[in-house]
């Protein structure tokens, strides 16, 4: 909803709501049906929505090694998904 930040002021949230939502296909429609359905009904989604932001500063060592990351990513080095490593070690 790249957009939706230009209305505000010329209508309400739900008027932007109502008209995101006539511009949505069925699929679209549906699953976001399905996203509020959730976030409305699922106890651990409320409660990581509830949740307070980690701001704890990074420590040295894990910026490092993100950086690290970072660095191959752009190499192109190969990954290795999780499910992968969980079929191989498990």
């Amino acid at each position: 909803m790249a957009g939706a930040s230009r209305y505000v002021g010329f209508m309400t949230v739900k008027e932007l709501l109502h008209r995101v939502v006539e511009e949505m296909t069925d699929e679209e429609a549906e699953a976001t049906l399905r996203r509020i359905d959730m976030l409305r009904n699922d106890s651990l989604v409320r409660f990581l929505e509830a949740a307070p932001i980690d701001d704890e500063p990074i420590a040295v060592d894990d910026k490092q090694a993100l950086a690290e990351v970072e660095v191959d990513r752009a190499a192109g080095v190969p990954t290795i998904s999780f499910d992968d490593i969980k079929r191989k070690y498990a």
